[in-house]
This record gives structure tokens, C-alpha cells and sequence, in this order.
């Protein structure tokens, strides 16, 4: 039994994982500000799953208050901290950026003082694939520089990487980024793609597609990626003993820091996606084609092949049955 202490545990990917944790018998102390982004009824209908199992302990704390999240830090002894908590949304960055600054960089900074003082063994955390940004060579590799970041979101992972590995580096505190590609299934968030379309189309609201549909993406079923996130915290973090100043690798070092993509290594079309929910939904979609949006990128693509590696990561959901998962948990939580 491990001690967990999982951030953004209100969260889509943290309730799942915390579920997850808590299936194999592991503690897990989660914590949340639950913020107003998306239906906060949701997050808490996400908490009423996980509440009353055994051991199981939620706290409502903000990662940007320093004072509180020392203190839990200090009286929860956590072993492993999976970091999930952060201010999501590529579009929302340009329309709030200083809810990005404090989540994202206060927040984590103070993230990682609490596992340096506090003797965490290895410290996961969610970094993601817009860190790509203007890169065009596919599949993204970890092992490519990500110097050109479309959005202050993107930029705010970015800088999480390098704040970890300055804390591997200083202090040999063990960390993991994890580039999540965009993550879909059961309790899902609403303003992603899958939520918005099913929701409208439910609603016979047209739908609006971007960039005309010509966009791709990685999208990768919730169970696959919590299982990596597990395994991946199972599997610390080790320095890179071959690691070349000469020749700098951006996903390994000489310091205790990894970077994986978790993805599903399939990219799939905008209009393909629409068309499996339309299936599953059994109604047509009526579509808005629009431009792309600011932030925006046109395709993501993982190269999974580390994680595959060194944890044996193997995604296996292909989007017909990870839609139509989907589609019954959506019918179901709004009867």
C-alpha cells in the first residue's frame, strides 16, 4: 500500500486515477479548489464516488495557497504525488491569463517545495501535448526540442518541465512529466470536443467544427491513460547515465527527470470523431465549419514508444468503444 497524495482529484483524469488507486488499495488524500471553470456539480458528482471508500480523504484546497497546501503536506506524509491540478483550456489562456499564472506556475512551484521538503519519493505531473506548439514533424517526440509554444497554456506546461527539472537537478527529487494527448471517456470534461458535440447534437444545436474539420487528434480513452499514469508512478524517475551536455536529449537527464508522451499513437479526424458520435447518438449532426481558433494546432500525433518501454504502456480503446462509452455514461448522468 502507497500513500498518494493526488492533486486535482475533482478533476477527469485525477477521479478516475484516484478511483484507480484506490481499487488496488493504496491511500490516496486528493485535493481540489473546485473553481467555477466547468459545472462545479459536476466535479462534486465526481467526489460522491470516491467519498466513503476506504481510504479515501478529500480536502478543498487551492495549490496556489501556499500556506494550506504546506500544512497538508506536513500532516498527509505523502510518498507519491500525482499532480493533476492546473488551469485547462487552450482558449480560455487568451481570455484569462492570470488564473494560468497562479494555477499553473505559483501553483506549482508551490507543488514542488512541498515534495522537496517533505521527502516524496517521485513526484508525476501532468504536462501536455500542446507543449508542441508550432512543431510540424510528426509523430512528437519528447526527445525534440518544444521551444515555440501557441499559447500561454502551452507555455505554462512548458515551464512546469523546467521547473521540475531544476528540482531533480538541485535537489534530486525524482519527477515524471506526462504530455497527456486529448483524453476522452466517462466523466469527461464538457469543454472538450466530445462533451460539446454530444451535448448539442442531443440538443439538435448545430455543431461548430474548426478549421473546417481538417484538424487531428490523439485521442486517448480514459482507462488507457490511467493506466499509465499509474504505472508510470510505480516507475521512478532515474538520471540518464549516458546524457550528453554536447548533445542535450529534452526528455531525459542527468538528473532523476523523465518526459513520456501518453497518447494513443492514432490520430484521428475532427469528421471522424463526429461521425462515431453520430452513431452512437443515432441522430445527425448539423455543422458550423469554422476557421481555426487562436492556440489552436491542427494536428497532434504521440510517439509513445518510451513509455511503451518503460512501463509497458499499451493503449487498446479505439474510438468506436470509447465513444459509445461515452455516450452511455452521458445518458445516463443526465437521465
Amino acid at each position: 500500500m502507497t500513500h498518494f497524495l493526488v492533486t486535482g482529484a475533482a478533476g477527469f483524469i485525477g477521479y478516475h486515477v484516484a478511483a484507480k488507486l484506490l481499487d488496488r488499495g493504496d491511500r490516496v488524500v486528493g485535493i481540489d479548489n473546485l473553481n467555477d471553470y466547468y459545472s462545479v456539480q459536476l466535479k462534486r458528482d465526481r467526489l460522491r464516488q470516491l467519498e466513503g471508500r476506504k481510504g479515501f480523504e478529500f480536502q478543498q484546497l487551492d495549490i496556489a495557497d501556499d500556506t494550506s497546501l504546506q500544512r497538508l503536506f506536513s500532516e498527509a506524509h505523502p510518498e507519491v504525488v500525482i499532480h493533476l491540478a492546473a488551469q485547462a483550456g487552450v482558449r480560455y489562456s487568451l481570455e484569462n491569463p492570470g488564473a494560468y499564472v497562479q494555477s499553473n506556475l505559483v501553483g506549482f512551484a508551490n507543488i514542488l517545495e512541498g515534495c522537496r521538503h517533505h521527502d516524496v519519493k517521485h513526484l508525476v505531473y501532468a504536462s501536455s501535448s500542446s507543449v508542441y506548439g508550432a512543431n510540424t514533424k510528426m509523430p512528437f517526440s519528447v526527445h525534440d526540442n518544444v521551444d515555440h509554444p501557441v499559447s500561454l497554456y502551452a507555455a505554462s506546461k512548458k515551464a512546469n518541465e523546467l521547473m521540475a527539472h531544476t528540482y531533480s537537478h538541485l535537489y534530486r527529487l525524482p519527477t515524471t512529466g506526462l504530455r497527456f494527448f486529448t483524453v476522452y471517456g466517462p466523466w469527461g470534461r464538457p469543454d472538450m470536443a466530445l462533451f460539446k458535440f454530444t451535448e448539442a447534437i442531443v440538443a439538435g444545436r448545430p455543431i461548430d467544427v474548426y478549421n473546417h474539420g481538417q484538424m487531428q487528434r490523439d485521442f486517448t480513452y480514459i482507462d488507457d491513460i490511467v493506466e499509465g499514469v499509474i504505472r508510470t508512478a510505480d516507475h521512478i524517475a532515474e538520471p540518464n547515465s549516458v546524457w550528453s551536455g554536447d548533445q542535450p536529449d529534452p526528455g531525459t537527464s542527468l538528473a532523476p527527470y523523465r518526459l513520456y508522451n501518453i497518447g494513443n499513437n492514432q490520430p484521428v479526424e475532427l469528421l471522424t470523431l463526429i461521425e462515431v458520435i453520430e452513431q452512437s447518438l443515432g441522430c445527425k449532426a448539423e455543422k458550423n465549419m469554422l476557421p481555426i481558433q487562436p492556440g489552436d494546432v491542427p494536428a497532434t500525433y504521440a510517439d509513445v514508444d518510451d513509455l511503451i518501454r518503460d512501463v509497458g504502456f499499451q493503449p487498446k480503446t479505439p474510438i468506436e468503444e470509447g465513444v459509445r462509452k461515452f455516450v452511455d455514461w452521458y445518458r445516463s448522468y443526465h437521465a
